[in-house]
């Protein structure tokens, strides 16, 4: 870049660098946290639990997570950490030694409360740090971010399934130079990002202009419906996917007889479809609309999960990979048409959303492990079947404005 070039174009050649990062970060972040069902059948066998007290260690974990992610978010909204994100791993360092050294059922749930206090950290400010890169391409940003953590979501199984099975819980603490790497790079990130804001306020248009191109405001009761409709969409997907990351291994092991890395290894292949959702569904929300992708993620995963109780071993496989990767590529979309519905409260968009999320997905796994202990947890996935139709509430959200033409650019 010379000193001839327009602020403009420093700007969005800046914000690739930027996203590219924040994906690196939420992918060593979500990759750690992954490990904490990935290692369930360990612990499982290890201190004699049952799937209700599984259920509680991920309901810990999603409840500590998202109780303080909309109050970090809305905090944030109005002064800006990018460096909190580094305290946030710091908690996620400790849980993760945490977990591997300790030994009792309380400290595995105080451990795992760690690494969920991480989380409500990381994602808000995160959250709108992409927001703010994404140079007018919403759903490219959130894909671009959403592939990382959802990466890191995947290869946590597979990390588990040839370190951690095969060397214990021990082994856990191995992933503590992870943490301190992913600091190392969030500190990178914050110091880039602030040089971007510079440059983008720089070439910012006048007030007068932003206000005239602002969209329509909405009345507080519409806003408060279609976030209210959102959120339950979330829900029915979150309580699907966890019913998977904290059961499924259990669920091939007493179905199908395999081995524990094996299972170790489908799980993978369903967590890693999700990143491949995650920013098909962020590009195509740019290009035809939140909504569509929304109803393609509802109407499109509903046949699949139906058949899926009556499979075999191999089209068992193939059909969770095919769900995930329908149902995931809705979240940038609906996280986008939130953050449309609510301007300037980006942080706060991001917490709620994760934060709910996490929070839901707990309280899901939770009922389902004391419902798998009851009923079993094949009878457990076939009454999840039914939960993505949940999402044909959609049919109630208000259209935006942005889903009546292209995006800038395309």
């Amino acid at each position: 870049m010379t000193a001839t070039t327009p602020p403009a174009r420093i700007a969005q050649a800046a914000a690739m660098p930027v996203l590219i990062a924040l994906s690196a970060t939420h992918l060593l972040n979500d990759m750690m946290q992954s490990l904490i069902p990935a290692i369930y059948p360990i612990i499982k066998v290890a201190y004699g639990l049952d799937f209700g007290q599984i259920g509680l260690i991920t309901l810990t974990f999603q409840i500590t997570a998202s109780l303080f992610q909309p109050l970090v978010g809305a905090y944030t909204d109005k002064n800006p950490m990018p460096y909190s994100m580094v305290v946030g791993m710091g908690f996620t360092l400790v849980g993760l030694v945490g977990l591997a050294y300790a030994g009792s059922y309380p400290l595995l749930l105080l451990s795992a409360g760690c690494v969920g206090l991480g989380s409500s950290i990381f994602h808000p400010e995160a959250t709108r740090m992409a927001r703010n890169a994404s140079g007018g391409r919403h759903g490219l940003a959130q894909g671009i971010f959403q592939v990382g953590g959802q990466t890191g979501g995947a290869l946590g199984p597979l990390l588990a399934a040839f370190i951690v099975v095969p060397r214990g819980q021990a082994s856990l603490a191995w992933f503590s130079a992870t943490a301190l790497l992913a600091m190392v790079l969030m500190t990178w990130t914050a110091g880039r990002y602030a040089q971007l804001r510079r440059q983008q306020q720089a070439a910012a248009p006048p007030a007068k202009a932003k206000a005239a191109a602002a969209p329509p405001m909405r009345s507080a009761a519409a806003v408060a419906v279609a976030v209210t409709i959102l959120v339950i969409l979330l829900f029915s997907k979150n309580a699907y996917s966890q019913s998977f990351s904290s059961f499924y291994t259990f669920y091939l092991i007493g179905k199908f007889g395999v081995s524990v890395q094996t299972s170790q290894i489908m799980l993978f292949l369903f967590l890693g479809s999700s990143a491949a959702g995650a920013i098909f569904g962020g590009i195509l929300g740019d290009r035809i609309g939140r909504n569509k992708i929304i109803w393609f993620s509802i109407l499109g995963a509903l046949p699949f999960t139906l058949i899926l109780p009556f499979a075999d071993l191999f089209w068992t496989g193939v059909l969770t990979i095919m769900i995930n990767l329908i149902m995931s590529s809705a979240f940038a979309a609906i996280l986008v048409y939130a953050m449309e519905l609510m301007p300037g409260r980006i942080g706060l968009v991001g917490g709620l959303f994760y934060g709910l999320s996490f929070g839901l997905g707990g309280i899901a796994a939770a009922l389902l492990g004391e419902l798998a202990d009851r009923i079993g947890i094949a009878s457990v996935y076939a009454i999840c079947s039914f939960l993505p139709a949940i999402g044909l509430l959609a049919w109630f959200l208000p259209r935006l404005d942005s889903d009546r033409a292209p995006a800038p650019g395309h």
